[in-house]
């Protein structure tokens, strides 16, 4: 088992700290009180960490079997998750209040957040043939 075929997976568990500590900074400054959210920051956090981490384990496996198919794994399994996070973000959809835009807001800056980790993570991993 080498520990250097598993880097992006440390890398993504570091962006995602400080991702999630830059989170609730900018929550505790501009005031906003997440308690009355439906799905709470920390919650939030480790399902986005969770799906990520799945998305990399497959593409991870996916490069030692056959490099060159790492890019349409990374799509087809950007699309599952995309699949995944609609049906978790439908009861939020459904509700109609002012804390709730924020919320809304919210998860989608951190599927943005994830994905963007994700692109930027998934691109060392093509360059790694040059």
């Amino acid at each position: 088992m080498n520990l250097q075929n598993y880097k992006p997976l440390l890398n993504l568990l570091l962006l995602a700290g400080l991702a999630y500590i830059l989170h609730k900074i900018v929550f505790y400054v501009l005031n906003i009180n997440d308690e009355a959210f439906h799905y709470s920051l920390e919650t939030l956090y480790l399902l986005f960490l969770g799906l990520s981490t799945i998305v990399f384990i497959v593409l991870l496996k996916v490069k030692e079997r056959s490099f060159d198919n790492v890019g349409m794994s990374f799509l087809l399994s950007t699309s599952v998750k995309m699949i995944f996070c609609y049906l978790i973000l439908r009861p939020l959809l459904q509700v109609s209040a002012q804390n709730n835009t924020i919320e809304r807001k919210n998860f989608f800056v951190m599927f943005i957040l994830f994905l963007a980790i994700e692109t930027i993570l998934t691109i060392r991993i093509l360059n790694e043939k040059q």
